[in-house]
């Protein structure tokens, strides 16, 4: 068998290309399926944090995602073979309707195996953490920022393509079924190996038409995708995730002489999954703080911090951040921290308790102040073990979910009358 095709029929390596395609293809999607389906079950609030189901969600993303990284080289390689080579004709050229439609199918095909991965795989590198691709190449991608915007917004493109190829996939074996099957012609055993002799195609000639055709059914497909909101992927607003800010409202009324008013700020934490590190931050949080500048070293005053636990945004993981075995935020709505400020002989701590899932456990956030009269700006972080507040109690090693959680905080606060 020739490895090169001819007007009659498609060579060794085209067919080659052909079948790995198939074969990758169908492997794809049921291991997409059915991560899926494991990833639902555990963004659920009833999720009860399972490692085994973890563990395996986590094994068919890695599959899925790397059969699709082999998928989108696959396809350019036979793509690039295909520009070099001569392309069979059709048998039947005067059936116009079929042709044409035969011809869009071909072409949503060849489109669709480069763009379905390639969404799939910008969508990954967007996204921290969870499951990764097993190759040696790293996880990223060039000019592809860590961003829930980005990651919403390819997930949503993919998900559009993942449809318009398996529809074109359809349409192109029920094609093949049709002239095996009721035209009984060779335009099915022009792709199967050992093919023997094959009648030779009329002459005939290729237009734009098709490819034009194709064009407007990606673009119907997105136009349609964007109008009901798809794109717009799981955070319409896009703000939040590692560069989340908000600006919480103070409680209650400070003490006398030495109340300050948060103005603006960002809670944010850091967690690492499956070793990749997560950025987060809280979009609603409450701080009381009473602050006198000390002469010297000693007590400065006194804070309150109250946290809406459901209000966090974790990327892909939030959801299942709010789960029973983690933050459990049916039950545990907020988070409290309760501290006395303390100025050290360099910088500052808030010394005290923070009480998360019922469980209260001493904590001191060693921070930085600058005062410039009537306003402050404050920075500071510690580093908690999720362990102590019943977090993760299912995960009891660190395979999959680290121990630490760093914790950030940023504020700018004016003296109050």
């Amino acid at each position: 068998m020739s490895r090169s095709n001819t007007f009659s029929t498609y060579g060794s390596v085209a067919k080659g290309f052909h079948w790995l395609t198939a074969l990758l293809i169908f492997s794809a999607f049921p291991l997409g399926y059915f991560a899926n389906e494991l990833a639902h079950e555990i963004q659920s609030p009833g999720f009860d944090g399972s490692q085994t189901v973890i563990e395996r969600a986590t094994l068919l993303f890695s599959l899925h995602k790397t059969v699709g990284v082999a998928v989108f080289f696959t396809a350019l390689l036979r793509i690039l073979w295909a520009l070099s080579q001569p392309k069979p004709g059709l048998l039947h050229p005067d059936r116009k309707a079929e042709a044409l439609a035969a011809e869009v199918v071909h072409w949503l095909l060849y489109g669709s195996l480069v763009a379905v991965p390639l969404s799939g795989w910008i969508h990954h590198a967007a996204t921290n953490g969870f499951a990764p691709i097993w190759w040696p190449f790293g996880q990223n991608l060039p000019f592809v920022p860590k961003s829930d915007a980005v990651a919403g917004f390819f997930g949503g493109l993919h998900w559009l393509l993942v449809w318009t190829l398996a529809a074109a996939l359809g349409l192109h074996i029920a094609g093949a079924l049709k002239h095996h099957v009721i035209d009984r012609d060779a335009t099915l055993r022009r792709m199967l190996p050992g093919s023997g002799t094959l009648p030779k195609p009329p002459a005939q000639a290729h237009s734009l038409a098709p490819l034009l055709a194709a064009v407007v059914v990606w673009g119907g497909v997105l136009g349609g995708g964007a109008a009901l909101g798809i794109l717009g992927g799981h955070d319409p607003s896009g703000d939040y995730g590692a560069e989340g800010t908000a600006a919480p409202v103070v409680a209650a009324a400070p003490g006398a002489g030495g109340g300050w008013a948060v103005q603006s700020g960002t809670l944010g934490i850091a967690v690492t999954q499956m070793g990749s590190v997560i950025n987060g931050s809280f979009g609603e949080w409450t701080a009381v703080i009473n602050f006198e500048e000390p002469a010297a070293p000693g007590p400065a005053g006194d804070v309150e911090v109250t946290i809406a636990i459901p209000s966090l945004e974790l990327g892909s993981v939030a959801s299942q951040a709010m789960g029973a075995d983690y933050f459990d935020s049916a039950n545990f709505p907020t988070a409290l921290f309760t501290a006395e400020i303390e100025k050290l002989a360099e910088g500052y701590q808030a010394a005290g308790t923070l009480t998360i899932k019922g469980e209260t456990v001493p904590a001191t956030l060693p921070f930085e102040l600058e005062l410039d009269g009537e306003t402050a700006k404050m920075t500071g972080g510690l580093t908690l073990n999720r362990l102590d507040f019943g977090v993760g109690k299912s995960l009891p090693d660190e395979s999959s979910l680290a121990f630490a959680v760093d914790v950030m905080v940023e504020l700018a606060a004016k003296r109050t009358e």
